[in-house]
């Protein structure tokens, strides 16, 4: 009799990559948005960023110690996990909450699954909704590049505000550079772009999903009568496009599943900015796909051929 041989489900990839070498990558693409973060926002950035990844690595140390596990807190997942909570947090954000958005990233977001590879929803992401639902006062709290109090891009056009009257005819290059109140890695569209087009240099990401969630984005901003320009460069779109929605873990494997998973995250931002209570959508159109993505897989997985019918 013929050997049998069981194989599962793909993708099939061979690589001489390690994680290691690929979550480091990552980290090498965030660095500019830190720079820029520090440019603009001062050495709090720095200091925020510092500790929400300590704070993640030991909480991925005191997980793995309970759960009598390999210890793995040098990988690079916790060190990105921290530093994307940073990011997509205001640097008025009390040091406290940083550890604590930190901690419910790494734990809950990620060790109760099971770990690197298991969980459902991004760390992050989970990490910051958690703030938001409990403190969200906290979250709210921007400042302008100056250290004025300000309100983000978003709030005003939330408002129904033209930007260029609010802020002048450099509107366009100072949202493109970061030079905007927000979130502290979320102003600087460059940064993000510069970090984005090394990770798909690398091979680390595909360009389909950040390309469908941008452009998607930009025609219905178009459809609704809104400036395309203001909502691709506002909020959390490029960070999340290019660092949340290619998530190797809770995104969809295959091409039509990106596609799909990139139209679904753009069209729940717009429904969100556009009619939701909150200016910004992107955290919850991420989480909302991430639990969706196991359905996405299932129906866009390559089909078999030359399978074998039964005699009976």
């Amino acid at each position: 009799m013929d050997k049998l041989y069981r194989v599962g489900q793909s993708p099939h990839i061979r690589t001489k990559e390690t994680i290691e070498s690929v979550m480091y990558d990552v980290v090498i693409a965030l660095l500019p948005t830190l720079l820029v973060a520090i440019y603009f926002f001062g050495m709090k950035a720095l200091y925020m960023t510092l500790v929400a990844v300590i704070s993640a690595m030991l909480a991925e140390y005191v997980s793995l110690k309970l759960m009598k596990r390999e210890i793995t807190i040098f990988d690079g997942s916790a060190i990105i996990t921290g530093m994307l909570f940073a990011f997509i947090s205001p640097v008025t954000l009390p040091y406290p909450y940083i550890i604590i958005g930190s901690v419910v990233s790494i734990v809950i977001g990620k060790m109760v699954f099971g770990g690197l590879g298991h969980n459902v929803f991004n760390p992050a992401l989970l990490g910051r909704v958690f703030l938001m639902a409990s403190w969200p006062a906290l979250l709210t709290r921007y400042v302008n590049v100056d250290g004025s109090a300000g309100a983000t891009t978003l709030d005003y056009l939330k408002k129904g505000k033209d930007l260029m009257e609010v802020f002048g005819h450099n509107v366009y290059l100072d949202m493109f550079i970061g030079k905007m109140a927000g979130s502290m890695g979320e102003t600087s569209a460059l940064a993000l772009l510069i970090g984005g087009l090394y990770l798909i240099y690398k091979k680390h990401i595909d360009w389909k999903m950040p390309v469908t969630i941008i452009s998607a984005v930009f025609i219905l901003a178009l459809i609704f009568g809104q400036n395309p320009f203001y909502h691709i460069l506002s909020g959390g779109l490029f960070i999340g496009a290019f660092f949340m929605a290619t998530d190797m873990v809770t995104t969809p494997y295959t091409t039509s599943g990106k596609i799909i998973f990139g139209l679904g995250v753009a069209c729940i931002t717009m429904l969100i900015r556009l009619k939701g209570s909150y200016p910004e959508g992107v955290a919850f159109s991420i989480l909302i796909m991430n639990g969706v993505t196991s359905l996405i897989n299932k129906y866009t997985k390559p089909k078999k051929f030359g399978e074998v019918k039964s005699n009976e």
